[in-house]
């Protein structure tokens, strides 16, 4: 049903509501006048839902609507679903609005028209929004207003001065919430564009203006006529909805700059949401002097980043309180052995450490098909290098992106925290780690002590990674390990002008069709995965010394490319692809009790 919802509109739906027969509305944006709708006794629940799949969103709406646009539209959809409230905060709201309405799938559909300024004509536009939504929502469902139940349903604004972390951001699907509550060992407030609604408390008069209406016989006669209480609710609510902290939609954004560097605020977790830059731009404009350590995280609407998204979580708690436990597995009165594996897109890597942090030996495999496997598999050759059978080993420690598939492992930390570990033993004065895998790349700034100051994570594609390169050797139809050192030949500039691994591929077969020189093309490839690589650093205010890890760190054109983009020098070590494995090893050792 539209905003021009008429008088006919039956209640209840045919579908079930709540077990009290309270009707269920929907909303997803603060500035939803929930408590309006509260005092028409419905029962107001904000939406987080993230769908599997945007098969029907993609069939009703243009591919590129943002995913939160996607979700909302999944979720209008579902059979339960009856009633849904939203606001114009954005065009993408407003085309969901048209989609569903053109659909027909719920009872009860309506979009608040929200004004983005706060003067007073924008708040007395506000005003005729809400009459204008009471009066739909009361054909509606036949009932009346009670202001005693409006008042009721308010939350009283709490200003938190705990020890926490807060997520910041543009509203985001269920996971986000459930995985940053679970890998975050502080308390997490949500703040974001949904979970910062924080309204003032109503005035004492409204509930006494009522009661004057609703007994006058034992109210004094000489006291001035006061409004109906709806119309008094509305006259208040208008303003009180309107002062919140502004959204990024809202021209004046100036009441946000308190959102960070609050009192008993230990870290930022920032979300953004694909297709949408609003709040990227907020991101980009106060994570530079933010006073505690930030996090940028992106979500798509769907579940589909949940194993990325996990490990910067995790890696940022370990910023921020340490390494997680290892159990504090007693030493005993043995030989101690730990034993770190490194479970990557490309290479499972393990290397075993005495009670001394002396390497006993080491072991790189690629992953293939199944992580458990070839975590298995190299973890069995590491212990026969060694000598050692399972039961000599005094605990294993699993990280990577694989490391739940590690069998028999004793505790995980993420490969963050573990490259920092060590790095630091394979070049001590390490300031900056620049690591690129198979699938994703990473710049990791320390502080002097070797701790994890801030990192940023290329996970989304294979832009600048292992396999970047791997397949542009494929399409040159050159073996990787020529391919590794062709490019040092070069004798002219050649600019490959698109990091994705199709456009590149074009690019590249375009100019083998102009006979170009290999190698020119060569040094194009590696210059652009430093440009890639300087982006990521500047973001994290990377500073020399540097050293690169991880499998690319073996590509000697790379790394000269990346020299040059950075004119500083880049040091490698022959245990580069170990540096993980070797740092979890270590961080075990360190654990023991």
């Amino acid at each position: 049903m539209s905003a021009d919802v008429g008088a006919e509109a039956a209640w209840p739906p045919k579908s079930p509501q709540s077990g009290q027969g309270e009707p269920i509305v929907w909303y997803p944006c603060k500035y939803a006048p929930v408590e309006l709708l509260a005092g028409f006794g419905a029962e107001c629940r904000p939406v987080d839902f993230e769908a599997d799949t945007f098969e029907d969103a993609d069939r009703l709406a243009h591919p590129n609507l943002c995913g939160f646009g996607k979700s909302l539209i999944a979720f209008a959809l579902k059979p339960e679903v009856r009633a849904l409230v939203l606001t114009s905060c954005c065009d993408v709201m407003r085309r969901v609005y048209d989609v569903l309405s053109a659909e027909g799938c719920l009872d009860f559909l309506w979009i608040v028209d929200l004004p983005h300024l706060t003067g007073p004509r924008e708040r007395l536009r506000m005003r005729r929004e809400l009459e204008r939504l009471a009066k739909g929502w009361r054909a509606y469902s036949g009932r009346e207003f009670d202001v005693g139940r409006a008042i009721a349903s308010f939350a009283p604004p709490l200003e938190r001065q705990d020890e926490r972390v807060t997520l910041l951001g543009a509203h985001g699907p269920a996971s986000l919430y459930e995985l940053t509550e679970a890998a975050i060992s502080l308390p997490v407030e949500n703040l974001t564009c949904t979970g910062g609604r924080r309204i003032a408390a109503p005035p004492v008069h409204l509930a006494q203006d009522a009661r004057n209406k609703a007994c006058p016989e034992h109210c004094e006669t000489d006291l001035p006529e006061s409004p109906e209480p709806l119309e008094a609710f509305i006259d208040w609510y208008a303003d009180a909805l309107l002062d919140q902290t502004p959204c990024m939609r809202m021209a004046d954004i100036g009441g946000r700059e308190g959102q960070v560097g609050a009192p008993g605020q230990r870290g930022v977790v920032y979300h953004t949401m694909k297709f949408c830059d609003y709040y990227g731009f907020e991101y980009l404009t106060t994570h530079g002097d933010a006073p505690v350590p930030m996090l940028k995280v992106e979500t798509d609407g769907t579940r589909q980043s949940v194993g990325q998204l996990r490990t910067r979580l995790e890696a940022f708690d370990e910023t921020l309180v340490g390494m997680n436990s290892a159990r504090n597995v007693p030493k005993g009165d043995g030989p101690v052995y730990v034993m770190g594996v490194d479970s990557g897109s490309t290479s499972t890597d393990a290397v075993i450490v005495d009670g001394e942090g002396n390497v006993v030996a080491s072991q790189i495999l690629p992953t293939g098909a199944k992580a458990t496997r070839s975590a298995r598999m190299v973890m069995d050759m590491v212990m026969k290098k060694a000598g050692l059978a399972a039961d000599d080993l005094t605990l294993t420690v699993a990280t990577g992106y694989g490391r739940d598939s590690i069998p028999d492992a004793d505790t995980q930390i993420t490969e963050i925290t573990c490259h920092a570990r060590g790095a630091r033993v394979l070049a001590p004065d390490v300031r900056t780690i620049i690591d690129i895998g198979g699938q994703d790349s990473k710049v990791i700034k320390l502080d002097e002590d070797g701790a994890v100051e801030n990192f940023v994570m290329n996970d989304k594609c294979a832009a600048g990674t292992g396999r970047f390169l791997e397949m542009m050797a494929n399409t040159m139809e050159m073996d990787l390990d020529r391919f590794c050192t062709e490019g040092l030949k070069w004798k002219h500039e050649v600019k490959i002008s698109s990091m994705c691994t199709v456009f590149a591929e074009s690019e590249v077969v375009s100019l083998v069709a102009d006979d170009t020189p290999v190698p020119d093309i060569i040094h194009g490839l590696d210059r652009s995965v430093g440009i890639k690589v300087s982006s990521l650093s500047k973001r994290v205010k990377g500073e020399p010394p540097y050293l690169m890890t991880g499998g690319v760190a073996k590509n000697a054109g790379v790394v000269a490319a990346i020299e040059e983009v950075f004119e500083e020098p880049i040091q490698t070590s022959d245990e580069s692809q170990l540096c993980g494995a070797l740092g979890a090893a270590l961080l075990g050792l360190e654990s023991l009790g």
